[in-house]
């Protein structure tokens, strides 16, 4: 059957499937569902990791209703990005510079593909270290482990290249990838909950939003708090803290990338507006199930291993015992109670920092950031077994890593193509889409694992891009969305349409303020300057505002006069 015949009798069974029961429908929408499991492979990457990780360390369970509640917000704005794809046929790129602004437009395209080229980077070094730390992989060097990644990533790109069977193939190992991330880590909550180690009570009750976080530190950390040197110093940190993670969290639920790939892989099966109650579903299902799944798994076991869990004080008292994490934060905080810090030597400052209280300590170790070698190390006791509890965490990691390769790859295909002005498709789409694998097997390899300095010079600039253009984009797409040149007697009218306006200025102004608030907190200096790093992302904010200012002048300039 060839690609056209295939998508003819896909619109075919849609349109059967309209007027029967609810059951029929799930069955059809799950068999042709797949750009939502694209989606969920991005998302389920180091950053969803890490920030899960985190959410679970500083903010306990009280924090579990942070991210669905940010996805469903994601959700909503890509579920319109979809609407208005598949309601037009159009692809964005080019509906964008021509209806609203080609700064935006160009902005959008040009922060995706920085963005997939530089994340590749750390995902690389994410994949290496699963296999190294958790796999047994210890002994082979580095190079042959970024090999091993480009060639798995690189052989499922060519099948999505190869059309038709080759795309249902590349969807079939992206969902296998998908569950097994998953069903990594619901395994450690398993383990957790038959060894009596979860109190489900307060789990649930984390999915119940609660903004008190914001405010006040977790009830947990409060009674080392009011224990220490300086309740109102670490008081502050702790806050600080949570405010960074939820809004943090809040901006970064759907990247830029995101946004691009939706609409373009669409396009690229095949579907129009027949598919739009297809693409809610598959967004809801793909994306959203899993991706709550597996974050809040790693939430509930980063909460039960590291929340509030404080060594014995006296194991405490060595200075030359401490992480370099807990050693950074006690520094800090003695730094700051203790006058001519700066001029003491390294036994002078230990000196001063064993005269802190033991709660100051336990507070350094417990806001300390772990990663996920730390996470399946801690849970050897929880399944019986160093082997096992390295191993499953270990699959879950590298799944993230490689899947997420893989989606970086794909959706710099599609930026690639579309700045040239070519097909989706074909030798230009896979030049395009190795190019992230190339940078980012290298650039793990040359900078990222060698230079940390270059991490700020690539990670900095490129997420603060991305986090200025996502609100854009949501922007945008809401312009577009309620432009009748555009949509036609598609657009969204009455109460419907009131509806969805009303959603998608939530998400707009969550994600503004998110990105607004990450922005101002950028902290330190750039790099050989005393220059503050919050001016790099606000002189762009300033340029991408200027530039877009120019372009309409000059379009409306062009405009004949009526």
């Amino acid at each position: 059957m060839t690609e056209q015949a295939k998508i003819e009798q896909d619109r075919a069974t849609l349109a059967d499937v309209q007027g029967k029961g609810l059951g029929a429908k799930l069955r059809v929408y799950t068999k042709l569902s797949g750009p939502g499991w694209l989606q969920s492979a991005i998302t389920l990457g180091g950053g969803s990791l890490a920030g899960s990780l985190y959410i679970g360390v500083i903010g306990g369970y009280k924090m579990l209703w942070l991210q669905p509640m940010m996805m469903i917000l994601g959700i909503i704005m890509l579920s319109a990005i979809a609407y208005v794809t598949l309601s037009t046929g159009e692809k964005p790129f080019r509906s964008i510079n021509q209806h609203v602004n080609p700064v935006l437009g160009w902005g959008w395209l040009i922060a995706a593909m920085i963005a997939n080229l530089v994340w590749a980077m750390p995902q690389f070094s994410l994949g290496t270290a699963a296999l190294q730390q958790n796999l047994g992989f210890a002994n082979v060097p580095d190079w042959a482990c970024t090999l091993i990644l480009f060639v798995i990533a690189g052989a499922v790109i060519w099948f999505y290249d190869a059309g038709g069977w080759g795309i249902k193939l590349f969807e079939i190992v992206l969902k296998i990838m998908v569950a097994l991330i998953v069903l990594a880590f619901f395994g450690v909550v398993v383990s957790l909950t038959f060894r009596g180690a979860l109190p489900w009570g307060e789990v649930l009750l984390g999915f119940v939003p609660d903004f008190s976080l914001l405010s006040e530190p977790a009830a947990q950390l409060r009674p080392y708090i009011e224990a220490s040197s300086n309740p109102d110093y670490w008081s502050a940190e702790v806050v600080s803290i949570q405010q960074n993670t939820m809004i943090t969290a809040a901006a970064t639920a759907v990247g830029i990338n995101m946004t691009f790939l939706l609409p373009y892989s669409m396009l690229r099966k095949g579907w129009d507006k027949t598919f739009r109650g297809l693409a809610t579903f598959d967004l809801s299902t793909g994306l959203f199930i899993p991706f709550v799944l597996a974050t809040s798994c790693v939430v509930i076991a980063a909460v039960s291993q590291f929340h509030a869990v404080a060594p014995d004080a006296v194991a405490l008292v060595q200075v030359d015992k401490m992480s370099s994490g807990q050693l950074k934060n006690l520094t800090t905080f003695a730094g700051k109670q203790v006058d001519g810090w700066a001029e003491m030597d390294k036994a002078q400052q230990d000196a001063a920092i064993n005269t802190l209280k033991p709660a100051d300590k336990q507070l350094a170790h417990m806001i300390v950031s772990r990663d996920a070698g730390a996470l399946a190390g801690s849970l050897e006791n929880v399944t019986g077994s160093k082997a096992v509890a390295q191993y499953v965490f270990g699959l879950g990691v590298l799944g993230m890593a490689v899947s997420t390769i893989i989606i970086l790859m794909l959706i710099n295909g599609f930026t690639f193509t579309e700045a040239l002005g070519v097909k989706t498709s074909g030798p230009m789409h896979r030049v395009g889409s190795y190019l992230p694998a190339f940078t980012g097997a290298l650039g793990f390899l040359l900078l990222w694992s060698k230079y940390p300095e270059a991490r700020f010079w690539l990670a900095v600039p490129t997420s603060r891009i991305g986090m200025i253009l996502l609100p854009i984009a949501y922007i945008t797409f809401f312009l577009l969305i309620n432009n009748k040149k555009v949509m036609g007697d598609q657009r969204p009218t009455g109460g419907k349409g009131l509806a969805i306006n009303a959603a998608m200025l939530v998400a707009i102004i969550v994600s503004t303020i998110g990105c607004g608030y990450a922005v101002y907190n950028t902290t330190g200096n750039i790099p050989g300057t005393e220059v503050k790093a919050y001016y790099l992302p606000l002189g762009m904010i300033v340029l991408l505002v200027v530039l877009a200012l120019v372009a309409q002048v000059m379009r409306m300039a062009k405009k004949p006069a009526a």
